[in-house]
């Protein structure tokens, strides 16, 4: 599943620099696929975790970290503990593998 950023989020920024998929945005700044990734996407987005008040994770290029780390780096840096795991997006190990793969070809 991939992790989301809860309204607890301070703004700190510690996470944004340790996701290796490039998927944590600032407030208001719309994601793409193309940000850190080897995908051909200029599209900018504001669907798959947009938020205007507190950093976001797109939840379409976030895998949780596997083939990374061992563990989401963003989880392990959070000095307020707000980056959980989204229950509104499961997947399984095979299926963020596979996401890593396309984003990182």
């Amino acid at each position: 599943m991939a992790i989301r950023i809860t309204d607890d989020c301070i703004n700190c920024e510690a996470c944004e620099p340790e996701c290796p998929n490039t998927a944590i945005y600032a407030p208001d700044e719309a994601w793409k696929f193309s940000d850190g990734t080897t995908v051909d996407d200029d599209e900018q987005r504001e669907d798959g975790g947009f938020s205007d008040e507190f950093f976001y994770i797109a939840t379409d290029k976030c895998t949780e970290c596997k083939g990374f780390n061992e563990e989401p780096a963003c989880a392990a840096v959070c000095p307020v503990d707000c980056c959980i795991d989204d229950e509104d997006h499961v997947e399984s190990e095979e299926e963020l593998l596979a996401k890593k793969d396309r984003l990182h070809a």
